[in-house]
């Protein structure tokens, strides 16, 4: 039996992010202006704060500006301010600027940020507030009181096992970090909350969650650019190369030093599984209008990352006996706004006003903590929240009624025709191929005359600066190889070759050419996107997360 090291904590923040970044600090505060001492922690998977850290992003500066009412003189990471907001239709040719701007995405004023370097700026902040910061440590399993309900803390991965689990001369046992309270903001599908939904009710009454995966880019871009002049510097798409029937769109917004962020996305409830999300992001890429706005230029950094867009009914329950859910494993996101970081870093501080409250009552219970639920309803955060609780589930019809019901929407303060339009799981909406269907997977656009501005797959995958030991046991899990070959390739093609923007999964054809005897995984090249654990069609994917430390290392993105 193996022997494990065990370290108490007042509070075990679970997750690097800007939610609980934000909610250790707002913590402390609080504790400094009560007297108090406590003993806070937050560990990441990360090599770093930030590594692992990427969004688009425009962002709502109102929760840091309650945080640090002085961060800009504290130096805050700011790449530009928008000066005009760019809304454009795409055909396959031709771009339509639209003269409306749905007032959610008015963000002139606001900051465009790169989220890696937001965090890290916030994890400095965190340490010099006595925060216990230990980067490299993925939380691999919830620990449970003896009646099975009360979280108690959180089982760090081994390190130094081999490919059949077997430990190495260097084998490091994981480490149980207990804690009054635990906060899970593992991200968007987060497996320790994942976890939790098998064992506790946590998500009863909840619409099924639904997801967005973009990939995004960092281009360098030379002096004279298309920014230079331009009135907009926060561009929007809808349209090419998606069909109206499927959510998703792209966007590019100027950054400090001649660089832009610009990325695709694409609502994982598609039913076409010929759709290939690099693809997808290849033809974006391809249009003339984006080609005009990238050409000279050279990409230095690519990711990828899964968003939880169902808003405000797919929220899970907030609190259970010991812990909190904050951030976009929590679905705090702004569908209709595209933005999600103000309202993760809200959602970590009133968890944190919430955890003071608990820790002073010596209560940390269930009904002592879901309070949480009530101060988030009263806060602005939650109000905006519920102005777009229908909006993804809206996106999601087809034909006139979707318009129908976005614009009952909009004029409804997000109520539309029906309150509480239903979602399915992302899951189950792929179609059957077409009998006769091309079941090899459609290959990306392969980038022309070596442009440095188009990469393939495995060069986005080197320039995300991923790295995993290919010594370990891997953390994406096939649970049944036959369901690939008997269901999963018959029936859809194997769509996983094709949503995994990494080039994880690999055909492996039978010699006789009649069909396939299993798939590869090339675990080394994935991006911690988590796509695959949602969109499978036959749940026969779990994506884990691996020896801590590894994966991407974001410093732009």
């Amino acid at each position: 039996m193996t022997t494990r090291e065990t370290i108490d904590f007042d509070v075990l923040f679970v997750g690097g992010g800007p939610a609980n970044l934000a909610g250790a600090i707002r913590l402390m505060q609080l504790a400094a202006e009560k007297g108090r001492e406590l003993e806070v922690a937050i560990i990441d998977k990360g090599a770093a704060i930030g590594s692992h850290a990427i969004s688009g992003a425009v962002m709502n500066p109102v929760a840091i500006a309650e945080l640090f009412p002085d961060y800009l003189d504290q130096g805050f990471p700011i790449e530009q301010t928008v000066r005009g907001d760019g809304f454009f239709f795409l055909t396959q040719k031709r771009s339509f600027n639209v003269p409306l701007v749905p007032r959610q995405m008015h963000n002139t004023g606001f900051p465009i940020v790169s989220l890696s370097r937001v965090c890290r700026w916030l994890g400095e902040r965190a340490e010099s507030l006595g925060i216990n910061i230990f980067p490299g440590f993925d939380g691999k399993e919830i620990l449970l009181a003896g009646n099975g309900i009360t979280v108690t803390g959180v089982r760090t991965g081994d390190k130094g096992l081999d490919k059949q689990g077997r430990p190495k001369p260097n084998f490091e046992p994981g480490i149980d970090l207990l804690a009054k309270v635990t906060v899970l903001g593992e991200g968007a599908r987060g497996s320790l909350t994942k976890a939790l939904v098998g064992r506790l009710p946590i998500r009863s009454g909840s619409l099924p969650e639904v997801f967005e995966t973009g990939i995004k880019e960092v281009i360098q871009l030379p002096e004279d650019h298309f920014f230079t002049g331009s009135s907009f510097n926060d561009i929007h798409t809808m349209g090419f190369p998606l069909d109206l029937n499927t959510p998703g769109g792209g966007f590019v917004y100027e950054m400090a030093d001649n660089r832009i962020a610009l990325g695709f996305l694409v609502a994982l409830g598609y039913e076409d599984p010929a759709l290939d999300l690099y693809d997808t992001f290849m033809r974006f890429k391809r249009h003339p209008m984006i080609q005009k706005i990238i050409r000279g230029g050279k990409v230095v950094e690519q990711g990828a990352r899964a968003v939880s867009t169902g808003g405000w009914f797919s929220m899970p329950h907030l609190a259970v006996d010991g812990a909190l859910f904050t951030g976009n494993g929590a679905a705090m996101h702004s569908t209709p706004a595209i933005k999600g970081i103000h309202l993760a870093m809200k959602s970590g501080m009133l968890a944190a006003e919430t955890i003071l409250e608990a820790l002073i009552a010596g209560k940390t219970d269930r009904s002592t903590l879901d309070t949480y639920s009530r101060r988030l309803a009263e806060s602005w955060a939650g109000e905006e929240l519920r102005e777009g609780r229908n909006f993804a589930q809206a996106l999601a019809k087809k034909g006139p009624i979707k318009w129908i019901h976005l614009a009952a929407q909009y004029i409804s303060s997000g109520k539309g025709l029906i309150d509480r339009l239903p979602s399915v799981d992302d899951a189950t909406t792929l179609k059957p191929l077409q009998p006769g269907g091309n079941h090899l997977p459609v290959q990306a656009h392969k980038p022309a005359n070596n442009d440095p501005a188009m990469v393939d797959k495995l060069t986005g995958v080197y320039l995300s600066g991923t790295l995993h030991r290919e010594d370990q046991p891997s953390h994406v899990l096939i649970h049944d190889q036959q369901v690939c070959v008997e269901q999963c390739y018959p029936t859809y093609g194997s769509p996983c070759t094709r949503f995994c923007p990494g080039d994880v999964y690999e055909l492996e054809f039978r010699k006789d050419g009649d069909g396939i005897r299993g798939i590869k995984l090339n675990f080394t090249n994935c991006l911690h996107c988590k796509t695959c654990d949602i969109k499978d069609p036959f749940h026969n994917v779990t994506w884990t997360c691996p020896e801590g430390g590894e994966g991407p290392n974001y410093k732009r993105a």
